[in-house]
């Protein structure tokens, strides 16, 4: 694998390709969930969105996923041969450069010569209207093994609209011995003749209508999977077989105590492929959630979990793996090793997770499993693998035994929907960026000069102006899009947000800057004018005074990093970031909870760095000097051959684009004001500096000062903890109020649908309060209470609902026995009395008084 590899990227860099890294799994297109193949990162060169690069011939080994979205193979892969979630793309791009004659010239020398196959099992398809690719191929083979295809297998299209153009395959015959069905013909639907590469000749494009049209400069688009060309070079008729993944199944044979057999194969082959994809996932800093990526990642663990419970397993153990993931392809994707241990830590916890919820799952299955008599619920089937990570199959085979079936209507009914759901909740957000001009832009000025570093206002030139939809007009009078020159305004990257200003003409204000970011490598700034711009205006560009807050902000996330490492270890790496004039939040990779002291410590490390007055220290070197020096560099970020590398003292050294301070010591200040989980595995910090930790420590020291006044004390610690004293003992007060109250001890009376309650209860209850409870709760009912403090006697009652009883008249009865007097209201009254020895008298009369009139009604 290493040398096919190695041998394919040698081969075209030797033909003067460039050589692409791997673009990130998760790629900047709103159209798709993951990278899905290998011209995933040229898509906007051929679809015609930017012009092409200097170097019009390129090669990579591109990493793509199809597990979600529109490409999904999660449900086959472990039982059939070939369909993977993780998967190798090896190709050749040529834009604009060359185009039939040597790609099939390059493939036809790497597969005979580089890759060793011989000539007689080679056989090539082509496009029944291509009479160009057959005369090519005519050169180097028989014309009785090309065959010649139509449109379904043969023809290429990015979309309805765009670039296409025919292609054609190369083929390897995998012999008679095992494959000798009615379909093992070439042309057939059978697997012996295996295609390894397909050259697509981007030729036309088509337009709505359906027409195509020459293209002005035809491309090539090449793709071979590096998984296929390995088990054929090992004689291995499944992929699983081979030297990629065979080490990754005997180590899970290892664990398991499982033999990779006939029973237990695609058990072993899901776990295998599955591992490679969590892997590479997590060090790409894609984390389980419950939504998008996320989600996916989280059903490609549970999936691989439930084949390890197939396999005996009730415990973590994807793990385990994780070493052996890394050992064996670390070598050219350098930074599974640097992220090895936090990929094991984040994979683990998620699995612990997991556990759990198997359990609540395995309920749900036995519930549903007592009522099903020959048929399982398929909603539930469908709840339990969407939400469980339960599989279909596993489903099926827990009930196998009982010979019940799942309803698989209603269980595919359900799949279609979620689909659905995924589809649209993937579907493009950016059509209107990607329709721009800004390819025009590129061909007609390249990329603008960023001068800001240097610089927040510069004398500069107008070159381009678009309206809201990106489209070049030459006057603009309202809201768009201006591009200069060269431009003092950053755009938004790394972090820090881009900066606002104004645009001045003759030291008139002519237009706000409201925001900057960049579009295919051109720096715009997003404009709002009441006074006409034009193409051609000198300007005086400024920007905004936020943008030093900004900077201190920026540096200090940096500090910040650097302590992280320091307090918590190595495995601390950027998931996420967000620079802004009063404030900045810093997302990291770390498996639980930053405890207060940590954060102390944290913060107090910062500080030391702001103090230390350390200069800043920018640098332009080549990119593999900068990681030997230790600079730290983003996944997923690009990078040139120069970098440009930041460095405070010795404490922090990053490659960063940004802007900064030139000291830490105009940072200021710098405080954490929050720390919290925003999913699993990764914690986000809040923190502020310069103006806005002043105010931050200004507004605390008003609190500070107002507790003080409030409290009446100078120690606010003591002051709150006599607060909380008497809290706790009201609380003790009216704990034993409510024991002496008896009123929750005691039933209502039921007669009919009215509630009687009569009785005496604690000095300490307050009678109105309670009796207007009583009635606040109650349609119809008769409250009457009675309390003895030391011999001093009140009575209270009350009526709701029922006209014949008048609590005034009642409480007028009770008071002939228990002396004294009062009265009110007929829903309300009260009285005081003489005799403590007659409560328990008044207590009869007052329900037999009451009853008498209850009964009447």
């Amino acid at each position: 694998m290493i040398d096919i590899r190695d041998k394919f990227l040698k081969y075209f860099q030797n033909n003067e390709h460039y050589i692409y890294d791997s673009m990130p799994l998760v790629p900047d297109d709103p159209t798709l969930l993951f990278t899905n193949a290998g011209m995933v990162q040229f898509k906007d060169i051929f679809t015609g969105k930017i012009p092409p690069p200097t170097n019009t011939k390129a090669a990579s080994s591109q990493l793509c996923i199809r597990a979600g979205g529109k490409h999904n193979d999660l449900e086959n892969v472990g039982y059939t041969a070939r369909h993977h979630t993780l998967f190798e793309m090896l190709g050749n791009f040529s834009f604009g450069d060359y185009f039939k004659e040597e790609a099939i010239k390059y493939a036809w020398d790497f597969v005979i010569k580089e890759l060793g196959f011989p000539k007689s099992k080679i056989y090539i398809s082509i496009h029944t209207s291509d009479d160009e690719a057959l005369s090519i191929w005519k050169k180097f083979i028989d014309e009785s093994r090309i065959k010649m295809l139509g449109d379904k297998d043969n023809f290429w299209q990015m979309g309805d609209i765009g670039p296409c153009g025919p292609c054609s395959e190369i083929y390897i015959d995998q012999g008679n011995k095992y494959f000798n069905s009615n379909e093992d013909y070439f042309g057939g639907d059978g697997d012996r003749f295996l295609e390894i590469w397909n050259l697509v000749f981007m030729q036309y494009e088509r337009d709505e209508s359906g027409n195509l049209k020459p293209l002005p400069k035809p491309s090539i688009d090449t793709g071979m999977g590096l998984e296929r060309v390995v088990a054929l070079l090992e004689g291995k008729r499944n992929n699983f077989d081979t030297s990629i993944f065979m080490p990754l199944i005997n180590e899970c044979v290892n664990i398991t105590n499982k033999p990779y057999n006939d029973e237990f194969k695609a058990s072993h082959r899901v776990i295998a492929d599955h591992i490679r994809s969590i892997v590479f996932l997590l060090a790409q800093g894609v984390n389980f959630d419950k939504e998008g990526r996320g989600y996916v990642l989280r059903r490609i663990l549970r999936r691989a979990m439930r084949h390890g419970y197939l396999l005996g397993l009730k415990e973590a153990f994807l793990y385990k793996l994780i070493p052996a993931v890394c050992d064996n392809l670390s070598h050219h994707y350098t930074y599974l090793n640097d992220k090895r241990g936090a990929i094991i830590e984040q994979c683990r916890l998620e699995e612990d997770r997991f556990l759990l919820t198997i359990e609540s799952g395995m309920d749900i299955f036995q519930k549903e499993f007592v009522r099903s008599s020959s048929v399982f619920s398929g909603e539930v089937a469908f709840k339990l693998y969407d939400t469980y990570g339960f599989p279909l199959d596993l489903t099926q085979d827990m009930l196998k035994d009982k010979n019940i079936q799942v309803d698989l209507k209603t269980f595919n009914a359900c799949m279609q929907q979620q689909k659905e759901r995924a589809k649209r909740a993937w579907k493009g957000s950016g059509d209107d960026i990607k329709s721009g001009d800004f390819s025009s832009l590129l061909e007609e000025f390249g990329e603008n000069k960023f001068i800001g570093y240097d610089n927040d206002k510069s004398k500069s030139k107008i070159l381009a102006l678009l309206d809201i939809n990106y489209k070049r007009v030459d006057r603009l009078d309202g809201d768009g899009y201006v591009f200069l020159d060269s431009t003092p305004f950053y755009a938004e990257g790394g972090g820090p947000v881009g900066d606002s200003g104004e645009i001045f003409i003759n030291n008139k204000k002519v237009a706000s800057v409201i925001y900057t970011k960049k579009y295919f490598g051109l720096n715009i700034s997003e404009v709002s004018t009441n006074t006409p711009l034009k193409v051609g205006n000198v300007i005086d560009a400024v920007v905004d005074k936020n943008r030093v807050e900004i900077a201190k902000h920026h540096s200090a996330t940096h500090l910040l990093h650097s302590s992280l490492r320091k307090i918590l270890g190595s495995h601390i790496s950027q998931a996420g970031s967000l620079v802004e004039s009063n404030r900045l939040r810093f997302d990291i990779t770390h498996p639980k909870q930053i405890t207060k002291d940590e954060l102390d410590l944290i913060e107090l490390e910062v500080n030391k760095m702001i103090l230390s007055q350390l200069p800043i220290k920018i640098e332009f070197l080549p990119l593999d000097k900068a990681k030997s020096r230790g600079a730290m560099a983003l996944f997923g970020e690009k990078y040139g051959d120069i970098v440009r590398v930041i460095s405070f003292g010795d404490v922090s050294c990053e490659l960063c684009g940004g802007i900064h301070i030139s000291n830490t010591a105009f940072i200021g200040n710098f405080y954490i004001t929050k720390e919290s989980g925003i999913s699993s595995g990764v914690r986000r910090i809040e923190a502020v500096c310069g103006k806005a930790g002043y105010e931050y420590t200004r507004d605390n020291l008003h609190l500070n000062y107002s507790l003080k006044e409030t409290l009446k004390t100078q120690d606010i610690l003591s002051g709150v903890q006599k607060l909380k004293d008497s809290i706790q003992k009201l609380k003790d007060l009216k704990s034993k109020t409510d024991e002496g109250n008896g009123l929750k001890s005691l039933n209502f009376e039921i007669i009919g649908d009215i509630k009687l309650l009569i009785a005496e209860t604690s000095p300490l209850v307050n009678i109105k309060t309670t009796i207007d409870e009583v009635k606040k709760d109650n349609q119809k009912v008769a409250i009457l209470l009675i309390t003895n403090d030391n011999g001093k006697i009140n009575i209270g009652a009350g009526v709701k609902g029922i006209s014949s009883l008048k609590a005034d008249n009642w409480i007028k009865k009770v008071c002939e026995i228990i002396g004294g007097g009062g009265g009110g209201r007929d829903d309300f009254a009260t009285a005081g009395g003489k005799y403590a020895d007659k409560v328990e008298d008044s207590l009869k009369l007052a329900r037999e008084y009451a009853l008498s009139f209850i009964k009447e009604t």
